[in-house]
């Protein structure tokens, strides 16, 4: 039987977690029963990814790869620092950092469709791999830099990656830039990257802290005092404002003058930002599956 419809597809995609090309072939195999062909993709073992799809996978690595011109970080997530460090893991995560960088692909869905090594594609090879690991494996997301000039990569123990793209300058400048970028993780590049909305209700933060009688100095020159509490603010949340990690004497903008560099991109990448880690009540979820609550 080989007339399946997307719609029975799709649906046994949702239920199974497996692949679209795993689900029509399940049902071809099955003569489009739906119930005989999420069994037969259970005994496969590729059903096995659907359980875990709810999980919350915060942990894992972020990867590296990088060619003249270009490199792209990488973020892989799993559920336990354990199999952050497997083997199998490993592997998976750095092949995906070289198809991410070779395929050129421009956002995360593109990875997840590029060609890997082995399997139609690298969401087919992450299904696979929760298949054999047992937990949830998420490639999650993807950044990418590109220039004519130099880029420095730092990646700090798995779970921060940057990539700096520099004009000018040296590898072993923006190597440095990138490991101040890992540690303080600015906001902003430069000064003015940084929102008016910002400015604004900084300087609305700055006049109502003052005292009675700072506020009833001329207006010129309270301006001058809002204004300098902005600009050190500014200076704090601004990679180019900031006093550079490898040389707290000079700012990181000084670090580059010095070199006659600038900063053309950055990316950074933590692992499990932005994941809200749920804290499991094991107690209360087994008189759940009891009906006792």
């Amino acid at each position: 039987m080989s007339n399946i419809s997307a719609q029975l597809v799709k649906e046994l995609r949702e239920r199974s977690g497996a692949g679209m090309m795993e689900c029509k072939k399940a049902l071809v195999e099955n003569n489009g029963d739906i119930e005989v062909a999420m069994e037969w993709l259970r005994k496969s073992g590729l059903a096995k990814a659907d359980k875990k799809a709810s999980r919350v996978a915060a942990e894992g690595r972020i990867v590296a790869a990088q060619a003249p011109g270009k490199a792209v970080l990488v973020e892989i997530n799993c559920e336990t620092d354990f199999v952050a460090k497997d083997a199998s893991f490993l592997k998976f995560s750095d092949t995906v950092a070289d198809v991410a960088l070779n395929s050129g692909a421009a956002d995360i869905d593109a990875l997840k469709a590029a060609a890997y090594p082995g399997a139609t594609n690298v969401e087919e090879a992450a299904k696979a791999l929760i298949a054999t690991i047992g937990e949830k494996i998420d490639v999650r997301r993807l950044a990418r830099v590109s220039t004519d000039g130099i880029i420095g990569s730092y990646i700090h123990g798995g779970r921060i990656g940057v990539l700096v793209a520099l004009k000018g300058g040296s590898g072993e400048l923006a190597k440095g830039i990138a490991m101040h970028v890992a540690a303080m993780n600015p906001a902003y590049v430069r000064a003015e990257d940084v929102p008016a909305d910002f400015l604004a209700k900084e300087k609305e933060i700055a006049l109502a802290a003052m005292s009675d009688k700072e506020k009833n100095k001329p207006a010129d020159i309270l301006e001058k005092i809002v204004s300098g509490k902005v600009h050190k603010i500014v200076s704090e949340v601004t990679l180019l404002g900031q006093p550079y990690v490898l040389d707290t004497n000079v700012s990181v903008a000084e670090a580059l003058k010095k070199e006659g560099a600038d900063v053309v991109s950055v990316a950074r990448l933590a692992v499990g930002e932005g994941i809200e880690k749920v804290e499991e009540d094991f107690a209360a979820e087994v008189m759940k599956q009891a009906g006792l609550r």
